[in-house]
């Protein structure tokens, strides 16, 4: 499925735009010359040690992206990138498709595919329509993302039209018939054929109130345990205190139950309130997430960017049956007008309490990270380097969960 919609849907749209007598005798340079090339380069060396598992993990890879984004002609527009994941030097991990089960895993196989290819269309006002391969991120990418963590993007083969006709309100509508996972294509939940319908509607009041409305009906063909529909709402904001500080917050909950092809009968919540304090450089944020588990189902999003949420070392990608209570704590800061060379890095630490629903002690988890841009000599295809440290320590109380820590050392060249 990884060529078939997205590309039928690309060549399509292609041959329209090439050949519509609505663009007879108007040139066409524009398409190359107002074009863009993108990419980027990212290393990462990742280490695991998993208590349960013998062996440590030790993975080097590199991901490689390189694209092209055309100019607008007669309101068409079009994107194609590819994406490369290759392994470099270490390679004790188990990549979910390698056969490596001895080794913890680190969910980034070596796979080469088109990314994104699509093309887009704007003759209505303030309307656009996406046909083809494309990333998808929603508010915080807790039910809708592309998981941008990982070397190989998450990306949806479909239809996206959005509209912001209405001041301050912006509509989303999206049909997505497959979705390309993280896993790559070898693996045998790596492309998943859907009929998924997501709606999206956010209206910004003020600075201080953003409201946001969705509706997201998930049917999987080959992972009916997922298919559900979800309803949900989502209120965000920033309020000045002074020329320095400000509060900021966001709300959300939403109710879930099956759909399409799932068999089971639930209905599970999802709450999450996180407020904050930001100035000076200084972040500082406290939250409470709860999804909702009966024992036997819970509160499923297979669609998120999941390494946004619940702890780095990604021990609750997975929904217990029990439910998940996350109560965290984050603190970053970023350094200004001290040095060049210090200058502009941020520090984050967070801390993660993970409790059951009505039972269970999930334990605890430290996450920290440093991060810092340093600009290239001129002249160069990139403008700069960023560098990231980063480190998860998760220890667990209940089983099945085994400690875990992870290390993580990534340099990244966009150009």
């Amino acid at each position: 499925m990884r060529t078939s919609f997205f590309l039928k849907a690309f060549l399509i749209s292609g041959t329209v735009l090439a050949a519509s007598p609505a663009f007879a005798g108007e040139s066409v340079e524009s398409i190359i010359t107002e074009g863009d090339v993108f990419g980027h380069i990212r290393y990462r060396y990742e280490t695991v040690e998993q208590g349960g598992i013998a062996n440590d993990a030790e993975a080097s890879t590199v991901r490689t992206n390189i694209g092209f984004k055309t100019g607008v002609y007669k309101d068409f527009q079009g994107l194609i990138e590819a994406q490369l994941v290759n392994t470099i030097g270490a390679n004790d991990f188990n990549d979910t498709v390698n056969g490596k089960t001895a080794y913890p895993v680190v969910a980034d196989p070596e796979t080469a595919e088109i990314n994104q290819a699509w093309v887009s269309w704007g003759g209505l006002p303030d309307t656009v329509v996406k046909v083809g391969r494309q990333i998808i991120n929603l508010d915080n990418q807790r039910f809708v993302g592309a998981v941008g963590w990982r070397q190989n993007d998450q990306t949806y083969d479909g239809v996206l039209v959005a509209n912001s006709s209405i001041p301050n309100l912006d509509l989303a509508y999206a049909y997505v018939r497959n979705v390309n996972r993280i896993n790559g294509g070898d693996h045998p939940l790596g492309d998943l054929d859907t009929e998924t319908h997501v709606a999206h509607a956010s209206y910004k009041v003020a600075d201080w109130l953003t409201a946001t409305g969705y509706g997201y009906w998930v049917d999987i063909d080959r992972a009916a345990s997922l298919s559900s529909k979800t309803y949900g709402a989502r209120l965000t904001g920033d309020i000045p205190l002074n020329d320095s500080w400000s509060l900021f917050y966001e709300a959300e909950a939403a109710t879930q139950s099956e759909h399409g092809n799932n068999t089971a009968s639930y209905d599970e919540e999802y709450y999450h309130i996180s407020p904050g304090i930001k100035g000076h450089g200084w972040t500082l944020q406290a939250g409470y997430e709860e999804l909702g588990g009966d024992g036997t189902n819970a509160f499923v999003t297979p669609l998120a960017t999941l390494h946004k949420f619940n702890g780095w070392a990604d021990k609750f990608l997975t929904t217990p049956a029990a439910g998940l209570e996350d109560a965290y704590a984050q603190i970053s800061y970023k350094f200004s007008n001290v040095h060049e060379w210090l200058d502009g890095t941020t520090l984050t630490a967070v801390y993660h309490d993970f409790q059951g629903n009505d039972s269970g002690d999930f334990g605890d988890e430290l996450d920290l990270s440093i991060g810092k841009s340093f600009k290239l000599p001129e002249g160069l295809p990139a403008k700069d380097i960023h560098v990231l440290l980063k480190y998860a320590d998760y220890n667990a109380e209940d089983a099945p969960y085994t400690d875990t820590e992870k290390f993580w050392l990534q340099f990244t060249l966009k150009f």
